[in-house]
């Protein structure tokens, strides 16, 4: 019995414990405004009822993350990344569909003008680690340029 209770303890002693320096959540917009920016630019706003909002532009593109689930525009629980594209109408449902039917990162749909919307959800309620809001940044940038390069080149 003594075995495991003195594996587990070596065990933390070896792995550590998470600060909370370590943890991303949506509290923190400026946190995720920083790695976002190891990406492109990025800059910290507001949206139109006060919510974070960040701007920022990977290899060029435009695109938003959006705070949701804020309490008083603080305290958010999720995310949104977001980019938006106007068009001249050319793209269909079907080529959406085929995106969302294929791309296991990023859903894309057509907006009220037709424009193609590509956006991303992000539960970050508990938090995750820096590492993980750090991939979850890359998976983003992934989708994006692969949006951008395999659907809207025609």
């Amino acid at each position: 019995m003594l075995k495991p209770v003195l594996m587990s303890a070596v065990l933390l002693a070896v792995t550590g414990t998470l600060s909370a320096a370590d943890i991303v959540d949506a509290k923190d917009p400026e946190k995720i405004r920083q790695l976002a920016q190891g990406y492109g630019s990025a800059t910290l706003t507001t949206d139109s009822v006060g919510d974070p909002m960040i701007r920022g532009r990977i290899d060029g593109t435009g695109y938003s993350i959006m705070f949701y689930g804020c309490s008083q525009n603080l305290n958010c629980k999720n995310i949104q990344f977001t980019s938006a594209w106007q068009t001249e109408g050319q793209y269909t449902l079907e080529e959406m569909n085929q995106w969302n039917r294929l791309a296991r990162f990023g859903k894309a749909y057509l907006d009220d003008e037709g424009d193609p919307v590509l956006e991303m959800n992000v539960n970050l309620d508990f938090g995750v680690t820096e590492r993980n809001m750090d991939d979850t940044l890359d998976w983003w940038r992934v989708a994006l340029t692969k949006f951008r390069n395999e659907v809207l080149t025609k």
